[in-house]
């Protein structure tokens, strides 16, 4: 559109709109300066040792390639069972509907870190008590080291939670798509890849990327099967040295940057998302 067509008053009034956004940017910005130096104030008052924090931060960046390997396969895993949670709760099968409906009901209602000892230790019984029924070899198939044992059970709780995401999404299409895309010639299948899914995703994608976000932090639960990420090698040289202050906010700040960072990732997601919404003609 061309801005001299626009009429004055409504000049006037975008104006006001980006004065106001202008404003509330600096005014972030100095708040966030302000929280800065504040926090870097609290900290000399409680004679935090920077030097030893400085000294193992390379040691504590190290895990978090563990932490992002972690994090992204199980998401990934989690997509995939949300996909296929979804379309089970939608589905007129009883039996798709009720084995969906039990897994997310199962893990939904149960906490996270009990079935992160269920994957890691209580699997291995189950495999032992199978293979005392005459299935040789089924233990050790069941014995997880814990990186895999750690993927599964992050990704199979995220997946539950994100299948109601998911099926939201997807009941968001109203009922005259599917009726013209059935007008079309188009099978239910087809009507789902091609018109429904793709319509979804902008309803999908926002709660999603925040579950990954979420799904950044609890992956420290691993470390309680011994794997040396971010979380676990921060605990361990802060036991060695007495000084888990020091080496919990390190790893604290470390989570938190890696959050913001994903933020602004998914801001623009979103944004690419809407763009359709956004786009005058």
């Amino acid at each position: 559109m061309n801005k001299s067509s626009i009429p004055p008053e409504a000049q006037a009034i975008l104006k006001q709109v980006a004065d106001r956004e202008t404003r509330f940017r600096k005014n972030m910005l100095i708040s966030f300066i302000v929280l800065t130096l504040l926090a870097i104030g609290l900290f000399i008052l409680i004679k935090l040792d920077f030097k030893f924090m400085i000294k193992w931060l390379g040691f504590i960046l190290t895990g978090m390639g563990f932490t992002l390997l972690v994090s992204f396969l199980a998401i990934s895993l989690a997509c995939i069972l949300s996909v296929i949670g979804a379309l089970g709760r939608l589905s007129s099968n009883p039996v798709a509907n009720s084995l969906a409906t039990a897994y997310v009901s199962l893990i939904r209602g149960t906490p996270l870190l009990v079935q992160v000892y269920m994957w890691y230790l209580a699997l291995p019984q189950l495999g032992k008590a199978i293979e005392e029924l005459g299935v040789p070899g089924i233990q050790s198939l069941l014995t997880l080291p814990a990186i895999p044992a750690g993927i599964l059970a992050l990704g199979v709780c995220y997946g539950a939670y994100m299948t109601e995401t998911v099926r939201a999404g997807i009941q968001s299409i109203t009922i005259g798509q599917r009726e013209a895309a059935k007008a079309l010639g188009m099978t239910d299948g087809q009507a789902m890849r091609r018109i429904i899914f793709p319509q979804a995703l902008r309803v999908i994608i926002p709660p999603i990327s925040n579950e990954f976000i979420a799904m950044i932090k609890d992956s420290s639960l691993v470390s309680l099967m011994g794997v040396w990420e971010l979380s676990y090698r921060a605990i361990k040289i802060g036991r060695r040295y007495f000084q888990s202050l020091e080496m919990l906010i390190m790893v604290a700040l470390i989570y938190w940057v890696m959050c913001v960072l994903l933020q602004y990732v998914q801001e623009r997601i979103e944004t690419y998302m809407a763009r359709g919404d956004r786009r005058m003609s």
